[in-house]
């Protein structure tokens, strides 16, 4: 197996306002990404692959800078998502950091300034319906499959509801059909870190020349812990000390585990950007299927009875927890709409989506393999 080798990001400009959930609109917007593969004559291999929190476009391969693709280890010539066989699309969402309009583009209404705070709060249907304009764009009519881990998974799923004939695959990985209150509460004391930093100045930071990067460290170290079993995390540092000795400090670095945490956070808050992480973990909170169906989860997949799903789960991730899942592939057996679903025992927690875990990577090409035994047939 290889690599898909250098990739370059591409941009797709809309001129067409973006309508969204929130009532507002963005406008003139562009949307970054990336394609891997070829496109078939009859236009019906196309895979799209929707990123997760602090991800992007960047799928597989590698960019100038030797930056790896999040998925690389899934995507690519041989690998269960076959790039021989199929043609990949990696989209960057509105409102991030990577590529497409988001808080740091330029504000058409504020000229000269950036959007910060003033970029309208997106859901993830805005996100899905963005995409199905670029891959419109595209010359696709229908997509072979959607597929997407954690917040990735809640789109791969919107898409079946807002777009179901664009569509015949779902995979939902490491998924939920809604955020629990313990979900949410991690995301609002990972936001108010952010906004009680000095330097996030009402979320116009940039304006200022500064950059709250004590509140993203500390946002991203308590995201960090809720992607790690408690197995992995004791099975790595356990109560390992840094020096072998306790220095008997309450300000220095004295446990393993609080050196790769601060080393995490420090690595992110070089690159990523605040108000992008407060516009996320919102639209995180927001996705409620059910909600939107009077409260039928059954009610709400009724669009999606023409597709297919496959749903994943892993028996550590305590944040998108097995018992979510499971209740995803209820509503659909309700609506007798075909689904398979996988429980696979991994100690890796909610990162176990990322992983090399044979058994999930065997599953994932052997409905691949069906999926293109579908278009061959």
């Amino acid at each position: 197996m290889t690599s898909v080798g250098l990739v370059t990001p591409q941009a797709m400009h809309f001129a067409e306002p973006l309508p969204l959930r929130s009532g507002a609109q963005l406008r003139d917007y562009t949307l970054a990404y990336e394609t891997y593969g070829t496109l078939n004559a009859a236009r019906d291999n196309a895979v799209l692959v929707c990123h997760a929190l602090n991800a992007s476009h960047h799928v597989a391969g590698r960019h100038a800078d030797g930056a790896v693709g999040w998925w690389d280890n899934l995507v690519g010539p041989g690998k269960p998502l076959d790039t021989e066989r199929f043609f990949v699309i990696g989209v960057n969402n509105p409102g991030s950091c990577f590529g497409s309009t988001g808080p740091t583009s330029p504000n058409p209404d504020a000229p000269g300034q950036p959007y910060g705070a003033d970029f309208p709060v997106v859901t993830v249907e805005d996100w899905v319906d963005a995409q199905a304009r670029l891959v419109e764009r595209l010359g696709i009519d229908r997509l072979a499959a959607v597929i997407g881990g954690s917040l990735g998974g809640m789109q791969a799923l919107a898409w079946t509801i807002r777009h179901p004939a664009r569509v015949r695959h779902c995979l939902a990985i490491a998924t939920a059909p809604s955020l629990s209150a313990q979900n949410i509460a991690f995301n609002e004391v990972a936001r108010r870190a952010i906004v009680t930093d000095p330097d996030f100045h009402d979320g116009h930071y940039l304006q200022r020349g500064a950059v709250p990067k004590r509140g993203l460290r500390v946002a991203r170290m308590l995201g960090h812990i809720t992607y790690l079993s408690d197995d992995v995390m004791d099975a790595k540092f356990g109560r390992n000390l840094r020096n072998g000795e306790p220095v008997y400090s309450t300000q220095a670095i004295d446990f393993q585990i609080e050196s790769y945490l601060r080393h995490q956070a420090d690595k992110f808050a070089e690159y990523f950007d605040a108000n992008t992480y407060l516009l996320i973990t919102r639209a995180l909170d927001y996705f409620d299927p059910a909600r939107d169906a009077g409260g039928s989860l059954a009610r709400a997949f009724e669009p999606a009875r023409g597709n297919r799903f496959l749903v994943v789960s892993f028996t550590t991730d305590w944040r998108f927890a097995p018992e979510r899942s499971r209740e995803i592939v209820k509503a659909l057996v309700d609506n007798r709409i075909a689904v398979s679903y996988a429980e696979i025992e991994a100690p890796h927690g909610h990162d176990a989506f990322l992983l090399d875990d044979a058994r999930y990577h065997a599953l994932l090409r052997a409905t691949f393999d069906r999926i293109a035994a579908e278009m061959a047939a």
